[in-house]
């Protein structure tokens, strides 16, 4: 694949069709060809690592994700929202497009920067989780949904990529709506190493599907374990990662080294 980065760093990993970089993600984007990715998705930091506790696996542990997960005050918090959009939207086609994943923590932040950056969100996506952790404080409900915000560059002239009718087939016929259901990440897609906020890889194979077609090139701005790159090859699409943690670019090689690509996995979801 081209080396779509101008810089002499080599990448952690390359193949012909996938890129992994190590290293901060705002000066990596800065060093990216401008208008050269068709879609992005991004999980970015959550900001709830707050000392507080939670339940996995039946047992009480800490909700601290790591360091670059710690609370930031409100203005901070939306001044990084808004620097990482901003470039990540200089990468990005003129019809591409851009999906963030959040909490309650950070999505309302993100919608804000969104807008205030130039972007029209096209969908407000529910992802409702089947299988939540329970609420230990009994002060709330249970949380169990993450939103995904869907959106293009704010400009008449720019015409997304929406493949409808695959959607359409894949929801039974019917138009599909903008609650997906389903499970937390399955343990047998962690068995190259644990990342705290890794999304179930048929998360991403219906995102990918939905806005991407073979052959474009995909972009993940904050990659973690590489679900984003796996659904990529999987699906017959190009990939670039970009990540700061070199422990969780390992986890990233290790998944896509053993990933099969298959083009014409339309129905792969």
């Amino acid at each position: 694949m081209e080396k779509l980065l101008h810089t002499r760093q080599k990448p952690y990993y390359e193949t012909e069709n996938e890129q992994l970089y190590l290293g901060d993600s705002f000066r990596l984007l800065l060093k990216m060809e401008p208008e050269s990715v068709d879609m992005i998705f991004a999980d970015p930091p959550y900001f709830l690592s707050n000392d507080g506790v939670t339940c996995q696996g039946g047992k009480m542990v800490s909700v601290n994700k790591g360091e670059w997960d710690q609370g930031m005050d409100c203005g901070s918090k939306h001044a990084f929202n808004r620097r990482w959009l901003r470039l990540c939207k200089k990468v990005l086609k003129p019809d591409g497009t851009i999906w963030i994943s959040g909490t309650l923590h950070n999505i309302y932040s993100i919608g804000m920067a969104l807008e205030q950056e130039g972007y029209k969100i096209i969908n407000n996506i529910t992802w409702q989780k089947t299988n939540p952790p329970p609420n230990l404080a009994c002060r709330c409900f249970t949380h169990s949904t993450e939103t995904i915000l869907w959106a293009q560059k704010a400009d008449r002239k720019s015409h997304h990529l929406f493949n409808y009718e695959l959607m359409k087939e894949v929801n039974g016929g019917k138009q599909m709506k903008d609650v997906w259901t389903g499970s937390l990440t399955k343990s047998t897609e962690k068995k190259e190493g644990k990342h705290p906020t890794q999304k179930p890889e048929y998360l991403l194979e219906r995102i990918v599907l939905a806005s991407t077609a073979e052959g474009m090139l995909v972009m993940d701005p904050f990659c973690g374990s590489g679900t984003t790159g796996v659904a990529a090859k999987r699906l017959g699409r190009k990939f670039i990662g970009l990540e700061m943690r070199e422990e969780y670019l390992e986890i990233s090689r290790r998944r896509l080294e053993k990933t099969d690509a298959t083009p014409g996995a339309e129905g792969a979801i």
